[in-house]
């Protein structure tokens, strides 16, 4: 079976940035497992954090559920690392289970955050924490004798909320039609970020006219994604 991983700093980016893909390539058959590197539990968590009573357990708590319903409906399986967020503190034993996740997962693919955003230190964190183990993955020095069968994946960054703030450059778009239903239900199971349900619904509609403009594939919803690494072909059409 393939597989696609996704690094996440927090549970609203893996709906808003990446759901289609995520849901999209569940339909086809695809093992696609998140990582969750936080529970948003500070940052990410207004509404929450706005009713009566709110500490910081109840919050994360209830950020947990939603982002588990949000990985079902996409078709997805997650795992968190419960790494606080605003700042995320991540730990040698966080890395040491981010290589065998990558080493178990032997992903097709990775996506996760933009190289760099001035908005949220978490985002380009989060990147830097999965090209990192994606690449120690690779050496067999690290814990000789494990047994494993793994290629370092081409990696994704999806797209941030300021993209003209981050250099971010698109080069790929992402048709989600068939996947939109489920990409828009996971939004309204993050009853904490109420606010950020249209702006990504406008983000998607806007990639969808770009992607049909420049390559004449009818569309109607989009997901933006920077490739990191080249790719190789033998034709270029």
């Amino acid at each position: 079976m393939k597989t696609g991983l996704v690094i996440t700093a927090h549970p609203g980016d893996f709906v808003w940035r990446a759901g289609g893909a995520i849901a999209l390539h569940a339909k086809k058959g695809f093992r696609m497992k998140i990582v969750c590197m936080s529970f948003g539990e500070r940052g990410e968590s207004q509404f929450a954090w706005k009713e009566k009573g709110a500490t910081l357990e109840s919050v994360k708590a209830g950020r947990k559920d939603e982002a588990e319903r949000a990985a079902k409906l996409l078709g997805a399986e997650i795992e968190f690392f419960d790494c606080g967020d605003y700042p995320l503190k991540l730990t040698e034993a966080h890395f040491d289970r981010m290589v065998d996740i990558y080493r178990e997962l032997n992903p097709s693919f990775v996506l996760t955050h933009a190289l760099e955003d001035p908005y949220n230190f978490d985002h380009p964190n989060a990147a830097h924490f999965a090209q990192e183990t994606r690449v120690v993955a690779q050496a067999m020095g690290h814990k000789p004798g494990a047994q494993y069968k793994y290629s370092a994946p081409p990696v994704f960054l999806f797209e941030p909320h300021q993209p003209e703030m981050c250099n971010f450059k698109p080069n790929l778009i992402l048709k989600i039609d068939e996947v939109w239903k489920e990409k828009y239900e996971a939004f309204q199971v993050l009853a904490a970020q109420k606010h950020l349900w249209g702006y990504y619904e406008r983000v998607a509609l806007n990639r969808g006219i770009q992607g049909s403009r420049n390559t004449g594939v009818p569309m109607t919803y989009g997901e933006a994604y920077q490739r990191l690494f080249p790719t190789v072909e033998e034709v270029l059409a």
